[in-house]
């Protein structure tokens, strides 16, 4: 990547993420001379991507080092996809401390490293319709979108086209179709159960294959996946997106990407004459010197709560609440999804078959509440993910017995089981912030945050009803010994976190307007999740680099014909 000693670049993008990935390619592509902040190390696929390693090739087994992660990462762990491969692409948690009240916890997961979250994400991908985008104005919650579908979807086309995106047209509205590669299969029983809830439930209820950014056929000069399984640990055939196997060689391919990790931004400061950004500080992580960076233009992509974090350190005499405050909505309405509400069945029959490999992919069931008829108990709505498996060995090891017996035992496969896991709109709500600690720094001086953030009547009543309705679909299959789920999620831990900046109409209710461009400081962009205004129940990162693909072409016209 070209090194250069100036520290003056046409663009500057903070993270290397999802977003940032994009914006990096986006605006190098448009021929922006572009500096690319990252405050992790560099990511090298030899060494870091651990997806074919074995567990009996590993120091503690596959169980890690419980007194090192205990002492270090005490929330990071708290990841479904944490795990002694992974470990190393999640931050270190007395490094980048932050604080809640005692009675609200929050799970904030982050990995500060080249690509971001982007190496660890869950992988997949749905689109919003106008039934989410018209949601707030449409229950007189919080602010309107200032767009609807009609305005994203060339966008949604373009980033999937790139990306690669495995799935089956369905034909919903509140769920659009895309250009798709072909879908991965269902398992036999898989199959048996999306019939059924057809069956059970026409016109309301479907279950389709997940739509997964994760390539199906080679694409784009990448390869095919090979169902090995653990895409959390990586993955050096590239056969899923991220921003390492997909965005940022691209953007290093135009010879205009300068990555510069080991970056710690510090805050941004502003030309009170011309209300523009008019720097980048930057702490380096090792050596702990102070830089100063400039552009013509800033995007933001350093996740919804690190960028109400750099708005909020970025004070100044007339902005003494941070960067693009004016509204002081930087920092509230901070979202996630709520999760953990559904069901697990037990299926007869089918004995004679089992799965062969790993499917890097499960079921998904669309959103069927408050879609055509109003709910009596709640707005919004929640979709289930999902899979049927075979019970191997583990489901057997605690079974008494010695000797042959056991030993055989421990050899049979033992019943189907379906599981309908649902994800849960989170309504915004002002009240749910993040703010500057006004005391504790984090390694390198810098404020950290304070989230004070708990799920409201709304999330607690979707979080019942998909128990309810997990297990009517699971009966209405034919399973047996139906268990609906007793547990319900600390918010954050759902790794979906936004708000923080909204979008909308009017600069006295929001932070940024149609193009994510801050009202206050017009050459400053913030895309990833902060933007958001509201959550929806689906995964948001298809939206996230859909929006940031639109503002990076919105800004350099803007940069071209002088407005910026």
């Amino acid at each position: 990547m070209p090194q250069t000693d100036s520290r003056t670049f046409d663009a500057i993008v903070v993270g290397s993420g999802m977003t940032g990935g994009w914006a990096a390619k986006e605006l190098t592509e448009l021929g922006l001379r572009t500096l690319v902040l990252d405050a992790g190390r560099p990511l090298v696929p030899a060494d870091d991507y651990s997806e074919h390693r074995q567990v009996w090739e590993l120091p503690f087994r596959g169980l890690g080092d419980r007194r090192y992660v205990e002492a270090h990462q005490p929330v990071q762990r708290k990841s479904v996809t944490f795990d002694e491969w992974s470990h190393r692409f999640w931050t270190d948690d007395v490094e980048n401390p932050y604080t809640t009240p005692k009675d609200k916890p929050f799970d904030w997961f982050r990995a500060r490293q080249v690509g971001g979250k982007s190496t660890i994400w869950g992988r997949q991908v749905y689109r919003w319709g106008d039934l989410d985008f018209e949601a707030n104005a449409r229950d007189g919650i919080a602010v309107d979108w200032p767009i609807r579908y009609a305005d994203l979807a060339p966008w949604y086309d373009y980033v999937e086209a790139f990306i690669g995106v495995s799935g089956r047209k369905e034909g919903l509205a509140h769920l659009p179709d895309g250009p798709f590669l072909p879908p991965m299969p269902f398992n036999c029983v898989e199959a048996h159960v999306a019939s059924r809830i057809g069956a059970a439930f026409p016109g309301e209820r479907i279950m389709t294959i997940g739509r997964a950014a994760v390539l199906t056929v080679p694409h784009n000069g990448r390869a095919a996946c090979h169902y090995c399984g653990p895409c959390h640990r990586g993955c050096v055939t590239r056969s899923y997106f991220s921003a390492p196997n997909a965005t940022l060689p691209a953007a290093a391919a135009t010879g205009r990407m300068t990555l510069r990790p080991f970056s710690v931004v510090r805050h941004l400061s502003v030309d009170r004459t011309t209300r523009k950004v008019s720097g980048v500080h930057v702490i380096d992580a090792r050596t702990r010197e102070s830089l100063e960076f400039r552009a013509r233009v800033v995007f933001l992509c350093a996740s919804a709560l690190e960028s109400a974090r750099l708005l909020l350190n970025s004070k100044a005499p007339d902005a003494p609440n941070g960067l693009a405050n004016s509204s002081d909505q930087v920092g509230r309405n901070v979202m996630d999804h709520i999760k953990w509400g559904g069901a697990d069945g037990e299926f007869d029959g089918w004995t004679d078959k089992t799965t062969i490999g790993n499917r890097p992919n499960g079921i998904y069931v669309p959103r069927f509440r408050n879609v055509t008829t109003r709910h009596p108990d709640f707005v919004r709505g929640f979709g289930f993910q999902g899979r049927a498996v075979r019970q191997g060995w583990q489901a057997r090891v605690s079974t008494p017995g010695i000797g042959r017996l056991l030993k055989q035992r421990l050899t049979d496969l033992g019943p189907w089981v379906m599981s309908l896991n649902g994800f849960g709109e989170m309504l915004p709500d002002g009240r749910n912030r993040c703010t500057l600690d006004p005391t504790l720094v984090d390694a390198w001086g810098v404020p950290v945050l304070h989230i004070d953030c708990a799920w409201g009547p709304n999330e607690l009543a979707l979080h019942k009803d998909m128990n309810v309705t997990a297990a009517e679909m699971l009966a209405s299959a034919g399973a047996k010994n139906i268990e609906p789920s007793r547990r319900i999620s600390t918010p954050g831990n759902t790794n979906h976190e936004m708000g923080t900046a909204r979008m909308g109409r009017d600069p006295k209710t929001s932070v940024l307007n149609r193009w994510n461009q801050a009202w206050d400081a017009p050459n400053l962009f913030v895309t990833d999740g902060a933007c958001m205004t509201s959550s929806g129940c689906q995964n948001p990162s298809l939206t996230y680099m859909a929006l940031t693909a639109r503002a990076c072409h919105y800004a350099v016209e803007q940069m071209r014909t002088g407005n910026l």
